[in-house]
């Protein structure tokens, strides 16, 4: 009885220590989460990095959901996961056809192009869209040319088009027969962000196993510790009230004892 009492009174006090943060985005590994929590904080929102049951997880209020969704939606996080030239040719005991493996072809190499044009600085998201001359048509290259376009969506205060050129050079050097011409680049900018309050990067401390912003982890502590004495407090009540059930006499041993001096009177 007094087992389930305990659990009871401890699974209440830690939802009540956690209803007030909403989990954003889970799964995460360590340079995605790290990411994530230094854009979160750096604009203004207090979030916390914490261990998931499969990688970590980013929490952060209630109260700011909306709107550390829409700071990753305009970032582009988490970053979309591309597909490797290798898994898409895996052996899987199956003859193609060779329709099957040109279209197989045509999405592995876009998928590698659009990973590479990510990592250029400012370049927020990338696809890239490949068509290739059609063998069945009967039609002669001149008339059926290879073609790309790629799309970009990219920071604000980035200097993405001054690199087009080579942008369109990395296209072209990665599909056979296709014309420098024929590659079309889309520049789109993300969503401007307001920035943080402060200018400088908010550093990020270690509260407990919670990785918090510094200006916060005070607050963040005495919150802990006014929990954790609660708890304790809250345990030896339990227990007090425990032994007193099992043991009666103690408090009929105390009321007698308090009633002597006045029957002596």
């Amino acid at each position: 009885m007094l087992r389930k009492l305990l659990i009871s009174l401890f699974v209440s006090l830690a939802l009540t220590a956690c209803s007030e943060q909403v989990e954003l985005v889970s799964g995460l590994q360590e340079d995605e989460a790290n990411q994530i929590l230094s854009v979160l904080l750096n604009t203004g929102i207090d979030a916390q990095k914490s261990p998931g049951a499969e990688g970590l997880v980013i929490s952060v209020g209630s109260e700011n959901v909306a709107e550390a969704l829409g700071i990753m939606r305009a970032k582009g996080l988490p970053q979309q996961q591309f597909v490797k030239m290798g898994d898409v040719f895996k052996k899987e005991g199956l003859i193609s056809s060779p329709l099957e493996e040109k279209v197989r072809y045509i999405y592995a190499l876009s998928q590698e192009l659009s990973e590479t044009i990510t990592q250029i600085d400012g370049v927020v998201t990338a696809r890239v869209h490949v068509v290739l001359p059609s063998e069945s048509t009967g039609l002669s290259a001149a008339s059926d040319p290879a073609s790309a376009s790629v799309f970009i969506k990219h920071e604000p205060d980035s200097v993405v088009e001054n690199v087009v050129p080579q942008i369109k050079r990395l296209v072209v050097n990665s599909i056979s027969q296709l014309a420098y011409d024929n590659v079309s680049v889309i520049l789109v900018p993300s969503a401007v962000i307001a920035a943080s309050s402060t200018s400088d990067m908010r550093p990020v401390t270690r509260v407990m196993g919670f990785d918090v912003a510094v200006s916060s982890a005070s607050d963040f502590s005495v919150t802990l510790i006014g929990l954790i004495v609660a708890l304790c407090l809250s345990l030896i009540g339990v227990g007090v009230l425990a032994v007193l059930w099992k043991k009666p006499d103690l408090l009929n041993f105390r009321s007698s004892t308090a009633s002597e001096p006045a029957n002596a009177e």
